[in-house]
Order: structure tokens, then sequence, then C-alpha cells
């Protein structure tokens, strides 16, 4: 396997303790609640309370084959940016993250991909990878990445921003360190100073969807949300929120009417999946952002990030292979040599697409 490049302002970050999948997509609350609950009783009502205010959508997923049958599992999740008169085609993701956990179990890989990453569409051409659930709906988008990435997708889940606000306030906040001052919003502005830093309602919601504030904006945007996903898997998994039933019943009470899933993902689906990967350490559980080329301009004037062409047959192959632990092994020490060689490009070069390429926008 040829050596993978560097991803552009996506370090590695570990998430904490075991069950944190679900951090990734605000339910952990209900899996580690139901698994350390004493009472028969309580996990019952948390079931109930996630499949009641949670939605659930026609996402063209083929759940003949069930998850793990095929030695591992993919989550596709998507940030939705929507707005209530929107219809679904109408909708793209701010966010879009593929969790994949290999047959293994006791591993993890969360991969961030850049929504203005330039790929193809299948049946449509070469557009933003966001653009995909313009023309087709979920299903479109899960084709779309199924394609760039190799991974055949067991499930999907769509997080409102929204219910970040809801769910850090049920919390009490949770505790970032932050490696640059900004401010976010036009009016009543969030300031977020360097350092050590609590988020917790609106201040946390403006934090992991800001970009404007910063000169490499989606990437410094992916890696934020990185930070603010690691800080929300120690805040729920810690000793005071898993020995507080009332808390742990208010957070998933709070967020799952946030939350929408593939018609097949119920609580019960759920938390079989996150008892089944009990052995699941900090360690083997790693964020990344797929690698890319930069930043450009297309012919028809939009601004893209360029795909790496040579890293996504890389990941395509760990994927088909099983190996996706190699691959992120030398993903990492790549970064690390060049990282401490100086020679790490975050920027990327300004190139245009070849003449007669359009684009959506």
């Amino acid at each position: 396997m040829r050596k993978p490049p560097t991803p552009k302002r996506a370090g590695r970050v570990r998430l904490p303790r075991r069950g944190a999948a679900w951090s990734i997509i605000g339910s952990v609350a209900l899996v580690t609640g139901a698994t350390v609950a004493a009472a028969s009783g309580f996990s019952a009502q948390l079931a109930q309370d996630f499949d009641t205010n949670s939605e659930t959508i026609e996402t063209g997923i083929d759940h003949s084959v069930e998850a793990f049958e095929d030695g591992e599992m993919n989550i596709l999740v998507l940030g939705s940016d929507a707005r209530e008169d929107e219809a679904a085609e109408e909708q793209r993701s701010d966010t879009m993250m593929l969790v994949h956990i290999p047959e293994s179990r006791d591993e993890m890989f969360v991969m961030s991909i850049m929504r203005d990453l330039w790929v193809e569409i299948p049946e449509v051409g070469m557009s933003k990878v966001n653009a995909a659930q313009s023309h087709g709906g979920y299903p479109k988008t899960i084709e779309t990445v199924e394609g760039l990435t190799g991974a055949d997708i067991d499930h999907m889940v769509i997080v409102d921003f929204d219910g970040f606000s809801e769910l850090t306030t049920a919390l009490g906040g949770v505790e970032i360190d932050n490696d640059m001052a900004f401010s976010a919003g036009q009016v009543h502005p969030s300031y977020y100073p360097e350092g050590n830093i609590r988020l917790e309602g609106t201040d946390a919601l403006r934090f992991v969807r800001e970009r404007k504030a910063f000169t490499d904006g989606d990437y410094q945007r992916v890696k934020n949300q990185q930070k603010f996903l690691t800080g929300l898997a120690s805040q729920v998994l810690g000793s005071e929120t898993l020995t507080d039933p009332s808390k742990i019943s208010g957070m998933v009470s709070s967020f799952s009417p946030y939350l929408t899933v593939d018609e097949s993902l119920d609580a019960e689906t759920l938390v079989g999946y996150g008892m089944s990967m009990s052995e699941l350490r900090p360690s083997n559980i790693t964020s990344f952002t797929i690698p890319n080329a930069g930043t450009g301009t297309t012919a028809g004037g939009a601004s893209v990030v360029w795909p790496d062409e040579e890293a996504l047959v890389d990941i395509r192959s760990a994927m088909d292979e099983g190996t996706m632990a190699d691959y992120v092994q030398e993903l990492e020490e790549r970064a690390e040599n060049e990282e401490l060689e100086g020679a790490t490009d975050e920027s990327g070069e300004q190139v245009t697409a070849e003449p007669g390429e359009e684009v959506s926008q």
C-alpha cells in the first residue's frame, strides 16, 4: 500500500472510553444508559423515549443483510442544515461523517468528509459531495458516499444541529481545549478564547457550525467539530453522568427529537450494537478527515475541495480488505513525519477545473 498523503487541517482525535461510537450522534446516552442502568424498567423507558421522539426515514438501504453479517458495519452520519419548509431533496448537509466498525468490533474509525469535496455523483456528474442530496435525496447521498469510500453503508443518522444546544444544556456544558480564539454570530456574537472553554446552548451550536471566521474555512470547522464530539463523549461517559439516571433521561428526551434515523435503527438495535462492542477501548477509536488535495476553483467559478485520488484508492482498498487500521497508521505516521519536517501545506494550491467541467453550486 502506498503512503497516503497528509490530511489538511485534520489531526488525530482519540475518543474516550468504550461506547463512544454513539457520542458522534448524540444517542450515546441511550446506549450507555441502557447498559449501565440497574433497573430494567429505566432502560425500557429510555428506549421508549428514543423510539417515540426520534424520526425515521426511507433511505433505500438494503436491510436484507444485517450489519456485521458481512464482517463490518458502516454508518453515515449527517449534520443537517435543514429548514422547516424544505423537502429532503432541497437540503444539503453541513457535516458528513462515515463511522466504520470492522469485524473485530474492538476498533472504530470516524472519517470526516469535507462538504465541498469535488466528487462523482452517480448519474449526475461531478459536483460537491453535499449536493448529492438535491439530486436524489438520502438514497443518492448514500450511493455517492459508497462510491467515494468503497463502504457498504448499513445505517444512516441525521442530526439537526439545533439539538446540540438542548443536549449541552442537559449536560451542564461540554468542556473542550480550543486551539484558536475566534468569534461567531452577527447578533450578540459568541467569543471563544484559546484554551479550555465550556460550551453550552447557543455557544455550542455556533462553535460547531462556524467557518467564516477562519482563513481555511471548513478545514478548521471540521477540526472544531471533532473536538466538540470528543468533549461530548467525555462528558456523557463521565461518572457524574452515568450514575445519574435523571441526567441520562434528560439527555435522551432533549436530544432525540433532533435525531432522524433509517427505518431499521430503533432503540433495541442501538443497544444491541453498543453491548456487542464491549471490547472497544479508547486507544482503538480514531477520528480523521479523508485526505484531499487542497482547495481550488472550478471552471464554473465554485470553490471546491479537490479529492486526492490516490488516497481514495487506498481507502477503498482498505475498506474492501478490512485493513483500515493499517491505512490509518500509515496516515498518522506520514502526518507526524511531515509535521516534524515543517513541510505540511495546510492551505492547498489554487487550481482550476479542466475546461468544460460544470458544477452544481
